[in-house]
């Protein structure tokens, strides 16, 4: 005999479970949060594994004392009081009140992340990891894509290429000593070099520069080779970010072999702040050499050095502002090390060095809100350990959730709330140029950096709602059955993915209107990573229009202006300017054949049937034969007009011209076949 069946209110067993019980096949409570998240510690991410509306979940009683969502911490140097007030507020990126974002984030499905890691090879032919964060992730995701709505092309043949494009490094003698470079050129170097590292580097100024170092006279001690070689990174570092002439090229490489060859002298053998100091250097230069794997080990070094010399040990509330100067110099190279391995590592998806050593309530050092000597260097410090929190709560579990994504995103608001207006405008009432472009650089920096952990917060879900755009694009002009079920956008995922490309937006026209100031210098590394990462966002958003916007236009635009001016003295600018480009040939591409769908399924009386330059489309006749044909047509036949000239309605190849594009001509003899075979659309056509 069959048991009873049970009444929902009476059954012992939790009607819904949470998403992480159900993970792990433990029972849960059923409240929210449920006593397995509440004892591990993870009450705030415990949401219902299935969306059932409010009334179906039983809410465990809260203490009037603690919130139902913990709203996002006040860094140090904040009034609390103004806390409640911030976050009731609608924020510039779109986000609502994070109270009404965690419970619609809560029965919003989380997002399984579509990057994945890549291994790649370098110089050497290793291979080595780029994680699933990282541009070159998102972009292969974005090659996959275009491949299978427009097939194949020479933006997705590119991603044949498994190497990982490193510059060579330059081993030749030159013929060059230090006294055919004068005083004057020397401090014109350091001033370029304080410019180029605003906002991310802070390990000296102009002033504690002694000139007898600045000189020609040979350091005699080990302190004194250390410090030279400093100054001598210094140096290249500058002379890396002026117009690539052969005299800068000259001193940049001499400078850099030298204070390199100082730097492993003996310096390795005892860990010291000029340590950290050189080694960070070598990694901002290799940077900007295009040597990024490089430039990855040496802040690995400088970590280590860190983590020797007991930085990470330091307690935020024991260092008083009216402490002595040497530890605030001591904190000043601590943030310069966060920000820079931080910034380094969300850009390669890689593992950070200075993470695990970073407090766990990631509360900032006391001085800086009473007072801040550098609040580019402090905002950009901030921003950093949000940055990696924006890693860790997102990147390193195979979903994102969109309630950690609104809770993200308003710590970020609450951050940008509290920017000093020096980073906000760049006055032009300094009487030195070189402090206004400095100041103006180092906002640049800080506002990009900010755009760019915008848009890693909100990625993937631009991904995901991108992707049902896609489809439903895909099915508006296709000839199916129109009471076929079409996917739907989930809102909190199109109101995260609208955030995205905002984001990408605002940050291309912040360096737009630098770039059209002349105040940008010859070699950004950092600044072309993020440039590429937003050009990659808004080229994804055009080739999921069907119509165009002009302001996404013209920042995409701007972008390939930015990358073009660095690409003459930058390879990995160069490379990037080559995939935007191919990008853009490949929204073209998906643009004409959107109108031509569109077109056709608009216009089914008539056709063309002239053309001087094209093959006239063959018109239709009565025959039976005619009809199977025209139906069993492939889409490559159907559609060779408008994407494949170089192809009759047979099939047959013919010889024509390689199209120009920006001057170089279209390399189809590089195409591999075996790319050609793996897409079933062509599986039809003999004679390919």
């Amino acid at each position: 005999m069959p048991r009873p069946k049970v009444h929902p209110a009476n059954r012992l067993r939790a009607n819904t479970a949470c998403t992480a019980c159900r993970a792990s096949k433990k029972r849960c409570s059923g409240y929210f949060p449920c006593t397995n998240c509440t004892h591990k510690g993870r009450g705030r991410t415990c949401t219902p594994f299935k969306s059932v509306p409010n009334v179906g979940l039983r809410s465990r009683p809260m203490p009037p004392s603690q919130p139902t969502v913990e709203a996002p911490r006040t860094p140090r140097g904040m009034r609390t009081d103004l806390q409640t007030s911030l976050i009731s507020q609608s924020h510039d990126i779109g986000t609502p009140n994070p109270e009404f974002d965690a419970q619609e984030g809560s029965h919003s499905p989380e997002v399984t992340h579509q990057t994945h890691p890549r291994m790649l090879r370098n110089l050497q032919g290793e291979r080595v990891y780029v994680g699933k964060a990282a541009s070159l992730s998102f972009l292969q995701l974005l090659r996959d894509t275009v491949t299978q709505h427009i097939g194949p092309s020479q933006f997705s043949h590119n991603g044949g290429r498994e190497d990982m494009l490193e510059a060579e490094a330059h081993h030749d003698l030159l013929n060059f000593s230090e006294e055919c470079c004068t005083f004057d050129e020397k401090s014109r170097f350091i001033q370029s070099y304080h410019a180029a590292t605003s906002g991310f580097l802070s390990l000296s100024s102009s002033d504690d520069i002694p000139s007898s170092l600045v000189g020609t006279v040979e350091p005699k001690t080990d302190q004194e080779k250390t410090r030279a070689a400093i100054i001598d990174l210094m140096v290249a570092i500058g002379a890396q970010s002026y117009p690539n002439d052969p005299k800068n090229l000259q001193v940049e490489r001499f400078y850099f072999a030298r204070g390199q060859r100082r730097a492993f002298a003996n310096m390795l053998e005892d860990p010291s702040m000029d340590l950290m100091r050189v080694f960070l250097l070598m990694s901002f230069y290799m940077l900007g050499a295009c040597r990024r794997n490089t430039a990855f080990m040496y802040l690995g070094v400088a970590s280590r050095a860190a983590a020797a010399l007991g930085f990470h040990a330091d307690s935020p509330g024991s260092i008083s502002p009216d402490e002595s100067a040497g530890n605030n110099e001591r904190l000043r190279l601590w943030m310069s090390l966060c920000i820079l391995d931080l910034l380094v590592s969300s850009i390669l998806g890689r593992p950070s060095a200075i993470s695990p050593l970073l407090p766990e309530n990631r509360q900032e050092p006391s001085w800086i809100g009473a007072a801040p000597t550098d609040p580019g260097l402090v905002a950009s410090y901030q921003l950093s350990l949000i940055l990696d929190e924006i890693i860790i709560c997102l990147y390193s579990e195979k979903s994102a959730s969109a309630e950690k994504a609104d809770m993200l995103l308003c710590k970020l608001n609450i951050w940008s709330e509290y920017l000093p207006r020096s980073l906000r405008t760049s006055s032009s009432g300094h009487k030195d140029q070189s402090t206004f472009r400095e100041r103006t650089i180092g906002g640049m920096h800080v506002a990009c950096s900010y755009h760019f952990a915008v848009i890693l917060v909100t990625r993937p879900f631009l991904i995901t709602a991108l992707s049902v755009r896609l489809a439903r694009l895909h099915h508006s002009l296709s000839t199916s059955d129109p009471s076929e079920k079409v996917p739907e956008e989930d809102p909190a995922h199109s109101r995260l993915a609208a955030a995205c490309t905002d984001s990408a937006v605002y940050m291309l026209q912040t360096c737009l209107e630098v770039h059209k100031s002349g105040l940008l210098l010859r070699n950004m590394c950092i600044l072309k990573a993020f440039i590429f990462a937003a050009a990659l966002v808004l080229g994804f958003s055009m080739f999921s229009r069907s119509d165009m916007d002009s302001e996404i236009d013209d920042v995409f635009r701007g972008a390939l202006t930015i990358l073009r001016m660095l690409a003459s003295q930058s390879a990995q600018a160069a490379h990037y300017l080559e995939i935007i480009t191919m990008l853009e040939s490949a929204i073209s591409e998906q643009r004409q054949r959107l109108a031509a769908q569109a077109r056709q399924r608009r216009s089914q009386y008539v056709s063309r049937v002239f053309s001087l330059n094209d093959t006239p489309a063959t018109p239709q006749t009565e025959t039976e034969g005619d009809d199977e044909e025209a139906i069993n047509a492939t889409p490559l036949q159907s559609q060779s007009i408008t994407s494949y000239p170089w192809l009759h309605l047979d099939g047959s190849a013919t010889t024509v011209t390689p199209p120009m594009i920006d001057g170089n001509l279209f390399d189809w003899e590089g195409m591999d076949l075996p790319l050609w075979d793996s897409f079933p659309f062509l599986a039809e056509s003999a004679t390919i």
